[in-house]
């Protein structure tokens, strides 16, 4: 299995030229017109990003009816950033996160130096291009060798030091030994042991734990589905209400897990998207850049009780409106 972290692409842009926006998007917003959030901004494709990104929330929040606002600028589109805008509004749907835990514990030295050298090297390896990675064995090794020597002695880390990396995950106050707990621990070698604690870690109030604990679920849901006669499951039910999230990278993250996890077209997980998050799947579904799009209409179609090759069918033959059109009135968000 192949995945571009793209991501990891926007601070190299940032770094490089204050970019420009090609594509403005919107999720959350059901009652306000993009007209007038675009207007509150004051930016639209083709300007620079704004100078001030809390600056611009407060602008968007003065709006009555906007409770949050959140911008989050991704890459990228045609060699520019893409901007999504993200509005809670009053009376939407909320995803709460934990409160910040306040323990003292930390895991091994070791652990942490591995995992800079992992990002360093991770870094590299976007530059080139070279990020493809093998999830079948139910954590990330990268073809990238410098990549891949760090991921390998996560599996020794997680094997040796697994009650502390559990430890730390759930009561750590600091939030980058959190993300580090987050990404190690899905190398344990039983993956059932685990999940709990990745569960868990999805409503961390940091955004980085947060990513890396679905990134090592969807790790372990990609082994899951190969192999179903290992009893490895993955229980829906926080991604779906991270659909709902105000940050950006929570949402879209989850649509590409919930790819992974709904396969199997369960029937309880379907009604549970359809129940909690008709109105966030028709948004990303509606997104511009159609990478970033495609989870959500995957997930959008199964929920509409569509086969997969008439989901592929009305993906490439540029259906999506009528798809969205549909769902607006089967669904009803």
């Amino acid at each position: 299995m192949r995945v571009r972290l793209c991501s990891l692409l926007l601070p190299a842009l940032l770094a490089a030229q204050a970019p420009r926006i090609g594509i403005i998007d919107f999720y959350g917003a059901g009652k306000l017109s993009q007209e007038r959030l675009r207007q509150a901004m004051g930016v639209k494709e083709g300007d620079l990003l704004p100078r001030s990104k809390g600056d611009t929330e407060i602008a968007l929040e003065s709006i009555p009816g906007v409770v949050h606002a959140r911008l989050e600028a991704a890459c990228c589109e045609e060699g520019k950033a893409i901007l999504y805008v993200g509005i809670e509004e009053k009376g939407a749907p909320h995803f709460q996160y934990r409160d910040p835990p306040e323990g003292l514990v930390k895991h091994p030295e070791e652990i942490h130096d591995a995992y800079v050298h992992f990002l360093a090297a991770l870094g590299e390896a976007v530059r080139k291009g070279d990020t493809a990675e093998d999830l079948t064995e139910g954590h990330s090794l990268m073809a990238n060798a410098a990549c891949r020597a760090q991921q390998e002695r996560f599996l020794v880390f997680a094997e040796q030091h697994l009650e502390n990396l559990r430890d730390t995950l759930r009561n750590s106050y600091d939030e980058e030994q959190r993300a580090i707990a987050a990404y190690v621990i899905g190398y344990a070698k039983r993956k059932e042991d685990v999940i709990d604690d990745l569960q868990y870690a999805l409503r961390d109030p940091d955004d980085t734990v947060r990513s890396n604990a679905m990134r090592a679920l969807g790790a372990i849901a990609v082994l899951a589905a190969k192999n179903p006669d290992l009893g490895i499951r993955v229980a829906p039910t926080w991604f779906i209400e991270m659909l709902n999230s105000l940050i950006w990278t929570d949402r879209h993250s989850a649509a590409v897990s919930l790819v992974t996890l709904t396969e199997n077209r369960d029937p309880s997980a379907l009604q549970q998207l359809r129940e909690r998050a008709p109105g966030a799947l028709i948004d990303m579904a509606r997104w511009k850049h159609l990478p970033h799009a495609l989870p959500a209409f995957i997930l959008l179609g199964r929920v509409l009780g569509l086969e997969e090759k008439q989901i592929q069918e009305a993906w490439s033959k540029g259906e999506r409106d009528k798809i969205v059109a549909r769902a607006r009135k089967q669904l009803k968000p």
